[in-house]
């Protein structure tokens, strides 16, 4: 340790007379006790209350001298950033324009404190589970040491500096500025990423105190006590342990550790006993085996059974030096290139989400209550599998995982970028050395939980020149990442042989040029894929699977991100009615649910995936974002940003995933209905299923494909419509009920606006596109780029720019709209967006009648980019007006289509 010097130190000082001074209100508060918890040799303190904060900004000179009328109290976990809001309904959310905080640079805590006069003769451990990008502590003026892993536990070793049963000033410096070529956090990982790396203590702070004789707590954040597997099945399990003893007390010391295994009635079922010496300075590493006759598995979601492994030393006289308990899950797993993920020998398909680590309330400082939250959430739709993306997680996750059996997939921050500087063709020796550390950390403070299956040491690092513009331009010359890859995967195997190494990729066998081969360098792939959504569609996945498994048939594959946006706000009346934009605001939650069907077809029937993940679980906050309804919030999660809303894909995949009694209607926040027949699908896993409309029976369907039941070309009436699906269980009936409106102007009469996904908005209410069969979506507009609006062109004469600006064009398409009988007045609207005259001409028939023939718009009105309409009656004897739009030169094409009914 070191004590300050210079500036830091002239500054510090400085911090503490106005903390202590009476003309400054927000200075920190007056030293408060605090009551240790537990009786054991060892005692934990968690210092949640009483903490001061102080936001400084950039990490320059000043940095050290944070303002003292700054400061004001806060609670840890605290981040100072708030990110991510919706655009809808917004008194409904946290977060608005005026209350996110997406600022970087250095913050400040301070907490005065009082331990326990009875501490005096232990050794005290100041424990941080997270500090975010990097941390320096000082504690009574004495610098203890930084730590540079943003995910990742730490502890130091604060025994000379703390003063037992007096207060003491705890200052903490925390800088999340973003990586940049010569600053403070140049060598942090990540790099870059689609998702925003916040600053603070965002995970709790504790004090713990132990013998000078204990469990080593300076093992990279560690437990000290590491336990493995090697072998089990029904007679027998062998577990392998490590233990990292340590010796503070200055000579060595002679213990006897006692190792057993208890199961839930703490009833020893495996014991093992080690005596001998503790030398001093350096931990002692002392390995051994428990064997565990006819053993208890944990076995997933189906038997999530935990031992306790606890270790106690003692000194020669039996005195209690030291005790620990780690949750500990007998199991054994492997993943298999043809059959996927094998546990306790026989195969378990995994199906779960992506997730970050953040919600619209508390952002990172998610509370334990929070990620409580987060699981149950998971596991009700049915999940048994989680990707803790894309860094390392939390220990009340890991522990959640263990308690119900789901399984983990961890990582580290090596997303996308491993270099800062556009002419690096090697690693930094400063990132590597960051990316080993935030690895070493991963392992040791996770080796012992039974849900981690695998060891993730990289995301998405095979972009190459192909990397998207919102996450950074690619630098000039592009780095191997292979070197950096190899060295982890080594690093990982030397820490633990047992583990698969694994990585997600994005881009190889995409058609991309200059793609890494990074699948070569690890056990098992996840391949990130987004067929359907920004390339593509959906069925092409099929195909590009089988290439990736024929390229390397030896090595496991997995799907480790699949998934597209959804703004569950933003409706549509038929999901392929117009192209998706994908990097910007059209996303209704139709096509989102639409896009989970289609890329589930694919995927459900694959054994020799060993895990598919869902991008994502939930929304997530990102500040390269502007899609959906959200600003600065991915929207691809199943479940919204602020837990509210449960898409309705959430339950098509409780449907599929799960054995929990599902019934439920989609569409349902699509109220305010555009036409008076709609078709009406529910997501039911019953084997008979019953729709009621407005008290009417529907046909009842039985065993739906795909848990989909669709009821077509139902019947709206004006005003209110009750809908209402009941699925048969053995358990008894399940319902689901929903409620639609229809305005009485829309209740005979079909508004189709043409070419799109979602309507627009114009002084009479339309639909999106819907009712053809044939044709191809297209748009006078020029579509913006990721992350860019569209150029939006004039369009003379009409007052319904947005309306007629898309289309519907082809050789031979039409429309079958489903109208009741009678007589009906037909307008249809057209815009000529680029044809000559005479380039395009075409005829059309309303239910075999020529109603226009060599018809041309550029000719009819005038000029390119020029609306005009057509008007023509109807007479309709059966139950469809079939308008039939046929090619007679180049394509025929329509703008929008008004039926409305002739009344006397």
């Amino acid at each position: 340790m070191k004590r300050f010097t210079g500036s830091t130190a002239l500054a510090l000082a400085g911090i503490a007379s106005v903390a202590t001074g009476t003309a400054t209100a927000a200075a920190p508060r007056d030293p408060a006790p605090i009551v240790s918890e537990g009786t054991t040799p060892r005692t934990r303190t968690v210092l949640a209350e009483g903490w001061q904060f102080n936001f400084v900004g950039d990490a320059g000179p000043e940095a050290h001298t944070p303002k003292p009328e700054n400061w004001k109290p806060v609670s840890v976990p605290h981040t100072w950033n708030r990110v991510g809001y919706y655009l809808s309904d917004p008194q409904t959310h946290v977060n608005s324009a005026e209350s996110v905080n997406k600022t970087q640079g250095v913050g400040w805590y301070h907490l005065s404190f009082t331990p326990a006069a009875d501490g005096a003769g232990k050794r005290a451990f100041l424990e941080f589970d997270a500090a975010s990008r990097s941390a320096e502590v000082w504690l009574n003026g004495v610098r203890l040491g930084e730590h540079r892993n943003p995910f990742g536990r730490f502890r130091l070793d604060a025994t000379d500096a703390i003063r037992f049963g007096q207060p003491n000033a705890l200052y903490v410096k925390v800088d999340n500025t973003q990586p940049r070529l010569g600053n403070s956090t140049a060598d942090v990982l990540p790099m870059t990423g689609d998702f925003f790396v916040r600053g603070g203590l965002y995970r709790p702070v504790s004090l713990v105190l132990a013998n000078p004789v204990h469990v080593d707590l300076r093992d990279s954040g560690g437990p000290g006590i590491y336990a493995a597997t090697r072998s089990a099945d029904a007679a027998s399990a062998t577990i392998d342990l490590v233990t990292r003893l340590k010796n503070d007390s200055g000579t060595a010391q002679t213990v006897t550790m006692d190792v057993q295994l208890l199961d839930d009635t703490g009833k020893a079922v495996a014991t093992w006993r080690h005596s001998g010496p503790v030398a001093t300075d350096a931990a002692t590493e002392i390995k051994g085996v428990l064997t565990v006759p006819n053993p208890r598995l944990w076995n997933g979601t189906a038997d999530p059974y935990l031992h306790t492994l606890r270790v106690e030393l003692r000194s020669p006289d039996g005195a209690l030096l030291d005790t620990l308990d780690q949750r500990f899950g007998i199991r054994t797993m492997r993943l298999d290139p043809n059959e996927g993920f094998i546990l306790n020998g026989k195969r378990v398909p995994l199906v779960g989400v992506g997730i970050h680590q953040d919600n619209e309330a508390t952002d990172w400082a998610m509370t334990e209550q929070d990620v409580a939250e987060t699981i149950d959430i998971v596991r009700d739709m049915g999940a048994n599998t989680i990707r803790l993306a894309h860094y390392q997680h939390g220990q009340p996750i890991h522990d959640l995982a263990d308690r119900y059996g789901l399984v983990l997939w961890d990582e580290i921050g090596l997303v996308t970028a491993w270099t800062n500087a556009k002419d690096q063709v090697e690693t930094p020796e400063g990132i590597r050395a960051n990316a080993r550390l935030q690895l070493r950390d991963l392992i040791k403070q996770n080796y012992n939980h039974a849900s981690v299956a695998v060891w993730g040491i990289a995301n998405e690092v095979d972009f190459g020149p192909g990397r998207p513009d919102f996450l950074g331009r690619p630098p000039e010359v592009i780095a191997d990442p292979l070197p950096l890859l190899k060295d982890l995967y080594g690093q990982a195997k030397a820490a633990d042989p047992l583990r698969p190494v694994v990585l997600a990729q994005c881009c190889e066998e995409r058609g991309m040029r200059d793609v890494p081969a990074v699948a070569d360098t690890v056990d098992a792939a996840g391949a990130n894929r987004y067929y359907g959504w920004y390339y593509g569609k959906p069925h092409e996945l099929a195909a590009h699977l089988d290439a990736l498994r024929a390229k390397r048939p030896n090595q496991p594959l997995s799907i480790s991100e699949i998934g597209a946006g959804g703004a569950p706000n933003m409706h549509s009346d038929n999901p392929l009615g117009g192209p998706i934009d994908s990097a910007g605001r059209v996303q209704p939650e139709a096509f989102f649910s639409w896009y989970h069907e289609q890329s589930w077809k694919v995927l459900k029937d694959r054994r020799d995936l060993w895990g598919v993940w869902l991008w994502n679980g939930f929304d997530f906050g990102t500040t390269v974002r502007r899609e959906g309804d959200a600003q600065d919030i991915n929207t691809k999660g199943v479940v919204s940003y602020d837990r509210k809303i449960r898409k309705d894909a959430f339950y098509f995949y409780r449907a599929n995933w799960s054995n929990k009694p599902t019934v439920h209607i989609t569409g349902r926040r699509y109220i305010d209905r555009a036409y008076p027949v709609t078709d009406v699908r529910v997501y039911s896993n019953a084997t008979a299923t019953s729709l009621h409309v407005n008290g009417r029976a529907l046909p009842q369907l039985t065993d739906c494909p795909d848990r989909i039941c669709v009821w077509r070309d139902v019947r709206l009436k004006p005003g209110t419509n009750r809908i209402e699906a009941r699925g048969a269980f053995p358990s008894g009936p399940i319902t689901d009920r929903v409620e639609w409106t229809l305005a009485d102007s829309a209740a005979r009469s079909f508004r189709i606006d043409s070419g799109t996904i979602v309507a627009g908005r114009a002084d009479q209410r339309f639909g999106s596109d819907n009712f053809f069969v044939g044709g191809a979506a297209g748009t006078a507009d020029t579509p913006g780029g990721r992350g860019r609006q569209p150029v939006l062109v004039d369009i003379a004469a009409t007052d319904r720019r947005d309306i007629v600006a898309t289309f519907r064009s082809g050789t031979d398409f039409r429309y079958r709209v489903p109208v009741a009988k009678g007589r009906y007045r037909v307008t249809l609207s057209f815009v000529e967006p680029r044809e000559a005259k005479g380039a395009r001409v075409f005829g059309v028939n309303a239910n075999g009648t020529p109603v226009l023939d060599g018809y041309d718009i550029h000719t009819r009105a005038g000029a390119l980019l020029t609306a005009t309409r057509e008007t023509f009656p109807i007479t309709v004897t059966g139950d469809t007006l079939d308008l039939h739009f046929v090619a007679q030169r180049g394509e025929a094409i329509v703008s929008a289509i008004e039926i409305e009914p002739v009344t006397d």
